[in-house]
């Protein structure tokens, strides 16, 4: 079989949730013999040059790089408000470079499948329509539009407005591209549902972002007894969920644990996100080298979010790597883990420091936690597993 993937953003460095499943999944076909090819848009936010990439992908993936500068500013972003209908993140991936990319893939080449990776390709559909009879999959990460509809939650002033105008645009965007594609392949159960709510009658099949059980690192490993968190901190949600953490929980953690240090690590952080982090018991990582190896080395991993849509990767990374996570409702939305066994969820600022405390005092429960954790992954969310269903539901429609 032959398959090209459309992505907004190179699948490498796999650092981010959407990266990370796009590249797992490309990795998988093409460990199983299909023949995978990826155009990305190289922005300059995720940007990358050729030498980065391992030949251990450029081996068995042809990857195609599309300059494509998907600036965020703020005159962008004020032209965008008062002249476009469209939502300012979609409109920075629409690009004639992109375009004519894939344009001269789809005149010179035939794909069986063509997957569109998350809503910010799908404007190229009719392109793809004009060029090719390829089977037009819609991966879908997560429902946009959610993510800052939560967020108005939890916004005032200017700030609110501007966000509900964007929900308004990214809700009608996210609807223009219903049945636009011949399959559609959510990432959760519950965005499944939600998708045909919005008008979906294509047939459907739920993949959730896996991880690559056979070369991950399984290794017993000592770790210290402190807090930690791990994600892009440029993402609002996350901002937004360890503000929360900082000032709502926190605080009730440092007085039963005086010496507990809370490690926050990730790309992209902005000055005044930084700077928010400089307070007492906590550190600043950065950008770790190894996401995996960081998180063996520390011993409670905290996912505090109050926004977002899809799944959150890093939880499935965290729970793999045997590590006992605290959430809320939103963080473990698509993950079916049992709350006290396999992780812990909860909402309440009071009951999140408890759980928080409880386990930083019990070094015998993180362990208990983490190996329920990793045999929940290993049972369902093997990449090898979800890789044969996904190719016979793709198979099946093909004849």
């Amino acid at each position: 079989m032959r398959i090209l993937y459309l992505s907004n953003k190179a699948p490498f460095p796999p650092k981010d949730g959407g990266s990370i499943a796009t590249l797992a999944l490309v990795n998988s076909f093409a460990r199983a013999g299909h023949e995978t090819t990826v155009l990305a848009m190289n922005t300059r936010k995720h940007h990358v040059t050729p030498f980065e990439i391992p030949e251990e992908i450029t081996s068995r993936t042809i990857l195609h790089l599309a300059e494509v500068p998907a600036r965020i500013t703020f005159w962008g972003a004020l032209k965008n408000f008062f002249f476009s209908r469209l939502p300012y993140n979609a409109e920075r991936f629409i690009d004639k470079n992109y375009r004519k990319s894939l344009e001269i893939l789809l005149m010179s080449h035939h794909y069986d499948v063509i997957q569109l990776e998350g809503l910010y390709v799908t404007p190229y559909i009719p392109v793809i329509r004009k060029y090719s009879k390829s089977l037009i999959v819609y991966r879908s990460h997560n429902i946009e539009h959610q993510i800052w509809q939560r967020m108005v939650k939890h916004a005032h002033g200017v700030k609110k407005l501007y966000l509900q105008i964007l929900t308004r645009r990214l809700r009608r965007f996210e609807e223009s591209a219903i049945n636009q594609y011949d399959l559609l392949v959510p990432i959760t159960a519950r965005d499944e549902m939600y998708l045909n709510r919005m008008g979906n009658t294509k047939p459907s099949l739920v993949i959730p972002a896996g991880v690559d059980l056979s070369s991950s690192k399984m290794e017993e490993l000592p770790f210290e007894m402190n807090l930690f968190t791990i994600g892009a901190l440029d993402w609002a949600p996350n901002q937004e969920g360890i503000e929360w953490f900082l000032d709502e929980c926190f605080p009730s953690v440092i007085p039963q644990i005086p010496h507990v240090r809370f490690k926050v690590a990730g790309r992209n952080a902005p000055d005044w996100f930084v700077e928010k982090l400089n307070r007492s018991n906590v550190d600043y990582m950065g950008e770790v080298e190894d996401a995996s190896l960081f998180m063996q080395q520390n011993g409670v991993m905290v996912v505090p979010l109050l926004s977002g849509s899809g799944m959150r990767v890093k939880i499935v990374e965290g729970m793999s790597n045997k590590k006992p996570i605290v959430t809320t409702t939103v963080g473990c939305e698509g993950i079916e883990a049992e709350n006290g066994k396999h992780i812990f969820i909860t909402d309440d600022p009071s009951e999140f420091s408890k759980y928080v405390v409880t386990l930083l005092n019990d070094k015998e429960l993180v362990k208990t936690v983490g190996e329920a954790a990793s045999q929940f992954i290993f049972e369902n969310y093997d990449n090898r597993q979800l890789t044969r269903e996904l190719l016979s539901f793709y198979t099946n429609h093909l004849q």
